[in-house]
């Protein structure tokens, strides 16, 4: 076994081969090694690419010295040492020497890229003398004395973490006692003036002299990059891009060449493609007579890239063929910074460029017809999440700028929306449909009996509930930006305002919300709405159709929702969910009247009046399918839910015994009293409905049961709907769901329900056949570990993922959401929240003993997800492996699923 002191911690660019050879020839293994930006420069040495001579010092160094308690390993200091000398051999030029003196930056440097991480240091290894020695060289002391202050401040903020106020304040002063506005219109006596109060800055904060030891300082400034993988904004980078804590980062030390010696200098970062658009153009700023962090600082106005090719036409041209062979080489769009020094261009970095959105789609698109890259590459490239950008509106980022922020919370449907605020439901609808405002719903939480407020309304805040709260699942079935969750935000609903600390926002104002990111703004600010219909994004979608193998079906409950599913690629209804339907304003006093019927034959009565209405609810979703399977769950939530709220009714009967205390009018005094028996019936009905654990209770199909009538007519409604629709010659595919069951004698009942009434429908109908599938919904861990059974009474299952993750966790959702699941993720307990994503290791272990003894009994029988689970990316990758046929999700998120889908097939290929 080698010692360590024999490991090679330290590349020239220009062994980049040797790297190659220690990791078996694999790039991404490169990358690991030398880094992303110390991979690319050491790539683009050997293509022949102007690059300044360098070296890196490996990710495996940095890892050792964090290891070793912040010491170099044995060797690699003595290496990066014989690195400079190859360098110094290359350019003709000594470190630390006066005469001749070698000046080089140090940058950081991982494999995965990590703007701001740690900033750069320029012109490392000079001293007085060696400036001395420049000025004589170059003979312009503004310039050496330009660099020379760059280096203390950079060396003090990057390295000693002295604040980069003090040193900004003294630049700003420098400016006003010169008469000047920018730091180009300083002289060489005021930046030695700077440099000097720089030095005294650095000492106060520190405690010691400046370094002058050119070793010193590349050796202080390698070790600040190594220490700056475990700095706080590393980590929290790390954290949000989900990138491993483990790989460590490279050092990158590079000869400088100057951009500010005059003006045939330069320097500059440009993109080969738009960032913006994916237009086929260069794009990307530079400045004249400046060094490279003037650029990205703001400290200057830049020009854009195109000024260069009027200004310096070869250099541009130089510049444009290099931008073309770097894209050719690594197949995508780069990110390229430049120094030009004295009429002689030079590369200092190349990596694969951030971009928006839309930009990835097109440039994906683009390069498929460009020969570049393979349609798999091109589905590969797209992230799920670039393509829920183009199904919901952004708030525009300049209007965000300078907007006032009020609030943060959970980012549970994505989008913007603006509007006035209402704090109830029926002021949502009433502001919404009847005087045609915008509105943003403000709740403490959303019920049931909000929903239509909540389709009036362009988005929905609320103080409380998680990712799949209420008012998260309406939100994403129906495409609606909602933030929820926001703990610090307090509702007054006697004064009609909502509080953040001192701010008062009162119903009526403008607000904006992004439910992309999860932030409240104040006032009205401008959107920018994307588009489904994007030719590129079409195209890049169907090309992931070719490679998937799971079906995407989508959760919808009204046509309109089915329609739009279509619309976005849903093969299917997987999931509609037939309560939905008895919340609307016509059906709900129907349905209330049947719960609080006493006699039987009212409550059959009742039952008869909501027929119609089911019918053609089911009519129009067969229609909207053409010929697509239409899975309709059957009733689901215990009957509480559709009855106003125990609290509510408590507080509102004791408002009425107040005013009837002060009543005079007999007819007033009769309306009230009236009132009052109402609401104590209602109450009285609550109390006995009234469960410890409704969840857990008297819904699915333990209601059905016991409320056979009920189930009677949505099957009778079920199979009317399918004979009108057959009559008229319209293709139809229903699957009938039976929600809850953890015994298959309760299916089986439910089954000998549904057949009785399907033939007594048919037989009314001169036995026109409907082919028709019967299954149920897995949702409580006794059914999947039953699977065999339940599989010779049903030809389909369907994963209920929502409630089999609370009863295989034994949590309550919401609970959980507002309370412990946010200090599990975040001590690393739990990675991910399972009702977010799937745990694969418990719930997904259930789902594929299921899929397994299931399948066994029936080898035909039909596996699908119609939980939230079913549109999130990394649930799909679980529901491929185990087999499933279809996943199913809001309308919105097929098109995200889609392309999940298709990543799934892949990997799994791979």
């Amino acid at each position: 076994m080698s010692n360590s002191a024999d490991v090679k911690y330290v590349y020239l660019f220009s062994e980049v081969k040797q790297a190659e050879d220690l990791v078996g020839g694999d790039w991404d293994k490169v990358r690991g090694l030398l880094g992303g930006k110390g991979a690319n420069l050491a790539d683009m040495t050997r293509l022949g690419v102007p690059v300044p001579p360098g070296y890196t010092v490996t990710t495996v160094a940095c890892n050792a010295y964090l290891k070793a308690g912040e010491k170099f390993p044995p060797g690699m200091w003595e290496q990066a040492l014989e690195a400079v000398k190859s360098i110094e051999k290359d350019t003709g030029k000594v470190f630390g020497d006066p005469k001749n003196p070698l000046l080089v930056s140090c940058r950081s440097g991982a494999k995965f890229s990590m703007p701001g991480m740690m900033d750069t240091i320029l012109n490392i290894g000079l001293n007085d003398e060696v400036v001395e020695g420049m000025i004589k060289l170059t003979n312009d002391a503004r310039f050496v004395y330009d660099l020379y202050r760059r280096l203390v401040q950079m060396f003090g903020s990057v390295v000693m973490e002295v604040p980069d106020e003090v040193f900004e304040a003294v630049l700003t002063a420098a400016r006003k006692k010169a008469g000047v506005k920018t730091d180009a219109e300083l002289t060489a006596a005021a930046w030695q003036d700077v440099t000097a109060k720089f030095k005294e800055l650095f000492k106060s904060y520190t405690g010691i002299d400046f370094p002058t030891d050119p070793n010193e300082q590349l050796r202080l400034a390698t070790e600040a990059v190594f220490k700056s993988w475990n700095g706080k904004r590393a980590i929290d980078y790390r954290n949000a891009s989900k990138i491993a804590h483990d790989l460590g980062t490279a050092v990158n030390i590079q000869t400088m060449v100057f951009g500010n010696m005059g003006d045939s200098s330069s320097t500059g970062v440009a993109m080969s493609r738009n960032a913006a658009t994916g237009e086929n153009e260069l794009e990307g700023d530079y400045l004249e007579n400046a060094q490279g962090e003037d650029v990205v600082a703001g400290i200057r106005q830049t020009d854009p890239i195109s000024a260069l090719k009027k200004r310096a036409p070869k250099i541009y041209k130089e510049f444009a063929d290099i931008s073309r062979k770097l894209e050719l080489h690594y197949r995508n769009m780069q990110d390229m910074e430049f120094t030009i020094e004295q009429g002689k261009l030079w590369l200092l970095q190349t990596r694969d460029a951030k971009r928006t959105a839309a930009a990835e789609v097109k440039i994906a698109a683009d390069m498929v017809a460009e020969g570049l890259i393979t349609k798999e590459e091109a589905v590969k490239r797209v992230k799920p999440d670039q393509v829920d950008f183009f199904l919901h509106p952004q708030l525009d980022s300049k209007a965000v700028k300078d907007a006032q922020e009020v609030a943060r919370g959970l980012n549970v449907s994505p989008g913007a929306a603006v509007g006035v605020v209402a704090l109830d439901a029926d002021l949502a609808e009433r502001w919404a449909k009847g005087e045609g405002k915008p509105v943003i719903m403000v709740r403490p939480e959303t019920k049931p009996d909000d929903v239509h407020g909540m389709l009036a309304a362009q988005g929905i805040v609320t103080c409380r509930g998680g990712r799949t709260s209420h008012a998260a699942l309406v939100a994403r079935q129906f495409g609606k930006p909602a933030v929820v969750g926001i703990e610090e935000l307090e509702l007054d609903l006697d004064a009609r305002e909502m509080r953040v600390g001192d701010l008062v926002i009162k119903e009526g104002d403008w607000v904006s919300i992004d439910g992309t990111n999860g932030i409240v703004y104040l006032g009205k600010l401008e959107t920018v709405v994307p588009d489904i219909s994007n030719p590129d994004l079409l195209k890049v979608l169907s090309w992931a159709d070719e490679f998937r193998t799971l079906e995407v079906w989508a959760n919808a409950d009204y046509p309109v929702d089915a329609k739009r599913a279509r619309e976005y690629g849903a093969q299917g209804i997987g999931l509609c969910r037939t309560e939905h339907m008895f919340f609307e304003s016509e059906r709900l006093p129907i349905v209330q009247r049947m719960i609080m019927s006493k006699a039987h034959s009212d409550k059959v009565e009742a039952i008869s009046e909501l027929l119609p209405f089911q019918r053609s609810d089911f009519e129009g979703l067969f229609r909207a399918m053409e010929g697509h399977p239409v899975v309709i769950r059957l009733l689901d939530p215990p009957l509480h839910e559709f009855l106003p709220g125990h609290n509510d009714l408590v507080e509102e009967l004791a408002d009425l015994k107040i005013k009837l205390q002060h009543a005079h009018d007999m007819s007033e005094i009769d309306s009230m009293l009236e009132q009052i028996r109402i609401k104590q019936d209602y109450l009285t009905r609550v109390e006995a409905l009234k469960e410890e654990n409704p969840m857990l209770g008297t819904r699915g199909v333990r209601l059905g049961i016991l409320l056979p009538d009920l189930i009677k007519m949505q099957v009778r409604a079920i199979f009317e709907a399918a004979i009108a629709c057959l009559k008229d010659g319209v293709k139809i595919k229903p699957k009938v769901m039976i929600p809850l069951i953890s015994h298959v004698n309760e299916l089986r009942t439910m089954r000998d329900i549904l057949e009785a009434e399907a033939k007594k429908v048919i037989e009314e109908n001169n036995n026109i056949k409907v082919d028709y599938e019967f299954g149920t919904m897995i949702e409580i861990p006794r059914a999947a570990l039953t699977a065999d059974a339940v599989a010779q009474v049903a030809q389909f299952f369907s994963f209920g993922t929502n409630d089999l993750t609370q009863t295989t966790f034994g949590i309550s959702r919401d609970d959980a959401e507002r309370g412990f699941l946010v200090e599990y993720q975040q001590q690393g307990i739990l990675d991910d929240n399972p009702f977010g994503s799937l745990d694969g290791d418990g719930v997904g272990k259930l789902m594929g003993i299921a899929a397994e003894l299931g399948r066994k009994t029936n080898p035909k029988l039909d596996l699908g997800i119609c939980g939230e689970h079913g549109g999130d990316p990394k649930s799909i990758h679980i529901c491929h492996k185990l087999g499933l046929n279809y996943v199913s999700c809001s309308p919105f998120r097929v098109p995200i699923a889609r392309l999940a889908a298709a990543h799934a097939a892949m990997a799994d290929k791979k």
